[in-house]
């Protein structure tokens, strides 16, 4: 996904979340697993961006290998 994928589907697990709990807060929640599945997404989707802007995900790593001097 690119980033403003990320970003809207951030979005839309955030607004995905508050209608669950508000669906918990008033007892019409039909499966509580779709709260903490919802908890798990935001979270996923946080990482990942976190990790493109640190540099870890996203980039191929180029480890270039030095040759030892001759002793």
């Amino acid at each position: 996904m690119t980033d403003e994928q990320l970003d809207l589907a951030l979005k839309d697990v955030i607004k995905n979340l508050f209608h669950l709990r508000f669906q918990s807060a008033t007892d019409r929640l039909e499966t509580p697993s779709e709260l903490q599945k919802a908890k798990r997404e935001v979270a996923k989707i946080k990482t990942i961006v976190r990790e493109r802007q640190m540099g870890i995900r996203g980039q191929h790593p180029t480890a270039t290998i030095q040759p030892a001097q001759g002793a």
